[in-house]
């Protein structure tokens, strides 16, 4: 059951992702990408890896220490629990940077395979983004304010 819930939580948010690369400029995309409820599902499979070794992982973050991480990730339903963790707020990073990016008129182009290394690697992929969005802020700021697109997100 722990694979499959290991897997699962992949595939709850792979749709999303995939809208927001493929189908950015949908106003459903644009809907769902602002709710952050499409994480709600991945966290329940969170509760359902993590609820079996609840004690290991209390451990580990009552008193965090790397010896006591290992252990806790050693366990099959603790690395799952981390894994659905991770997933939840990688698509949560990725839906504000998609958001952001359509408030700042960011490229579909630019975005579509920022997102990917998002997925991949959040913490470089936020990174470059926030490069992105610091000096696409400063354009903005130099020309003026940007009126807010009717219809959009």
């Amino acid at each position: 059951m722990t694979v499959i819930l290991f897997e699962l939580s992949f595939w709850l948010a792979a749709p999303v992702w995939l809208l927001m690369i493929f189908a950015p400029g949908r106003r459903w995309t644009g809907r769902i990408a602002a709710s952050p409820l499409t994480v709600v599902p991945i966290l329940l499979v969170y509760l359902g890896l993590a609820a079996p070794v609840f004690p290991e992982l209390w451990a580990a973050v009552r008193q965090p220490d790397l010896e006591t991480f290992r252990d806790l990730v050693a366990l099959a339903d603790g690395a799952g629990a981390i894994w659905a963790q991770v997933i939840a707020w990688d698509l949560l990073i990725g839906q504000w940077m998609y958001l952001e990016a359509r408030r700042l008129g960011l490229h579909p182009l630019l975005m579509g395979p920022l997102l990917v290394l998002t997925i991949l690697l959040s913490p470089i992929g936020l990174l470059v983004f926030l490069g992105l969005r610091a000096v696409k802020g400063r354009q903005i700021s130099a020309a003026g304010p940007v009126p807010e697109r009717v219809g959009s997100v």
